[in-house]
């Protein structure tokens, strides 16, 4: 008989927990496994990439509510007489507007969020929420399963949550789950209680997929030198780093062209950055696009510019492509970056950004040793996927 499995998420768009999932359910073996996905949102980038043996359960009815207007959420809760919501909106609305932290936000918020959302009715032998909050808080107090995991795709003491709060849920389920060795020891030092729930499944990648889609075309030539980064355009990733690097590089007298690959709430703000330093044709906001490889692929240089990560998916898939790579010092990086050897590490400011970008093109054999040893190294990770079935027994 199946095992029935059900993997729960807010949405399908950019990122690397939601490319992670595909790719997870990619590997699944489906003769073996019966697996539904509940998404709290039907939207996103990834959506369409769903294997058709995934059974993709109805999108919840009311949580809309709680991403309209207050008072438009009120009124129409009141209209039909859903005196419970609307109290709930109200209360969530305060949170909204007072809980300058994102991450604890969602935390505090899920208590009235969650009276928008029913129960499951099928009864399942493991339940996954496959990221840090909302997918977890409901995978524990709307799902009936014999295995409970919950997974932690980032730095919990980056992404600002209160272990307080989530101490309580965490020991409600049979597994936590974490991407790299440092985001295991850093959920180990927050909740000592649960160290032996703590567990490490690192990001399915397949190098075959990554290879494959990388041949399509994409026009990115016309430079002496391209780089490409790859990622939410958020503060996190440090992408006003790169701009101030690319201007230094300019400078200079190299003829850049930047590619950043990728959408968020800062794109304003960086489009402003570049107008000022009369980068227009030197960094490029690509946009979100269903498919990156064929930049990353077409470019001389790949560089990460981020503050923090839990596990950087995009690095692995510049290694897959064997691309020499500049990368800013966040912790997880040391578990995929040899510094010197497959990679420059740099640290988190522009300055040093752009002698590590200025090191490797002017230094040739420097970028082949590196493509040399990426060329060496065993990058795909879908022998992960054991470790799942391994969990829910």
């Amino acid at each position: 008989m199946k095992k029935k499995l059900l993997f729960v998420m807010n949405n399908l768009n950019c990122g690397g927990a939601e490319k992670s999932l595909i790719s997870l359910l990619q590997t699944i073996d489906y003769a073996k496994h019966e697996v539904d996905l509940y998404l709290f949102k039907h939207e996103g980038m990834f959506f369409n990439k769903l294997p058709k043996e995934v059974n993709l359960l109805n999108e919840p009815p009311l949580i809309h509510y709680f991403d309209m207007p207050i008072k438009t959420a009120v009124m129409n809760c009141m209209k039909k007489r859903k005196f419970k919501l609307a109290l709930s909106r109200i209360r969530a609305g305060y949170i909204f507007k007072t809980e300058k932290n994102n991450a604890r936000c969602e935390q505090r918020v899920w208590k009235y969020v969650s009276n928008s959302l029913q129960m499951l009715n099928k009864e399942y032998d493991a339940a996954i929420g496959y990221l840090e909050k909302s997918p977890v808080y409901f995978v524990i107090e709307k799902v009936r399963a014999r295995t409970k995991i919950g997974f932690i795709h980032s730095d919990y003491d980056k992404l600002g949550m209160d272990p307080n709060m989530d101490s309580d849920f965490f020991q409600k389920l049979n597994y936590v789950v974490t991407v790299s060795e440092e985001c295991v020891q850093i959920l180990k030092e927050r909740f000592p209680m649960l160290e032996h729930k703590i567990k490490l499944m690192h990001n399915i990648v397949s190098p075959a997929v990554v290879t494959s889609m990388s041949f399509d075309p994409v026009a990115i030539s016309g430079s002496t030198v391209t780089i490409t980064s790859v990622g939410r355009l958020n503060a996190i990733k440090g992408f006003s780093m790169a701009i101030e690097a690319c201007e230094r590089l300019v400078k200079d007298g190299y003829d850049i062209r930047w590619f950043i690959v990728g959408e968020g709430q800062e794109r304003r703000n960086l489009e402003i950055l570049i107008k000022e330093k009369n980068l227009q044709n030197a960094v490029i906001l690509a946009g979100q696009q269903e498919n990156p490889y064929p930049y990353m692929k077409a470019c001389d240089l790949y560089v990460q510019t981020s503050l923090f990560e839990g596990h950087c998916l995009t690095v692995t898939e510049a290694k897959i492509l064997r691309k020499p790579i500049v990368s800013t010092n966040f912790k997880a990086i040391y578990e995929q970056l040899s510094n010197e050897k497959n990679g420059l590490i740099v640290e988190q400011d522009a300055v040093s950004i752009y002698k590590g970008i200025k090191r490797l093109i002017d230094n040739e054999n420097l970028r082949n040793h590196f493509v040399n040893n990426l060329k060496k190294e065993e990058l795909g990770t879908e022998n992960e996927i054991i470790k799942l079935y391994q969990w829910i027994g």
